[in-house]
């Protein structure tokens, strides 16, 4: 299964706000700029983040992005479900239905393929996949806007 560039770019953007130092607010495009990615696109994702009560976006002079308690609490296959949607693995109906779909084993078996995927995936949360290696390399991260974050001060070191 591939995810969507959606929901990779969703991933990306919490693990960044999870390494964030309490009080700073990154904006969106210090996001995207430091992720080397669209401005658009993390604009999109950031939406949705936000309907999802994953990241509080603040508009303003004392606005920017943190991440929420849920946002670091939640298991990463719940994160991935909401920003993939629960559809199937393969469009067995739509404007061009296969014609084996009336009496195809392929269909249950990549749906529980998927769902063992999910499964795999409600085990961790954005705290899992913040740790070392990872948390260090998200924190030399390239900052926009002047910031700069104590990787050691950061690590508890």
């Amino acid at each position: 299964m591939q995810l969507t560039r959606f929901t990779d770019l969703g991933l990306r953007v919490v693990m960044r706000l999870a390494v964030v130092g309490n009080g700073d607010r990154p904006g969106s495009r210090e996001i995207a700029d430091e992720l080397a990615v669209s401005y658009a696109h993390v604009a999109k994702v950031i939406t949705r983040l936000a309907e999802l009560g994953v990241v509080d976006a603040r508009r303003g002079r004392r606005g920017g992005l943190a991440i929420t308690e849920l946002g670091r609490d939640a298991s990463v296959g719940w994160l991935v479900r909401r920003l993939e949607g629960e559809g199937e693995v393969v469009e067995c109906e739509g404007t061009n239905p296969c014609p084996l779909r009336t009496g195809c084993l392929l269909r249950s078996a990549l749906r529980s393929a998927q769902e063992a995927f999910f499964a795999s995936l409600d085990t961790l949360t954005i705290e899992d996949l913040t740790r070392n290696p990872t948390r260090t390399v998200l924190l030399a991260l390239p900052r926009v806007g002047g910031t700069s974050y104590e990787i050691a001060a950061t690590n508890g070191e």
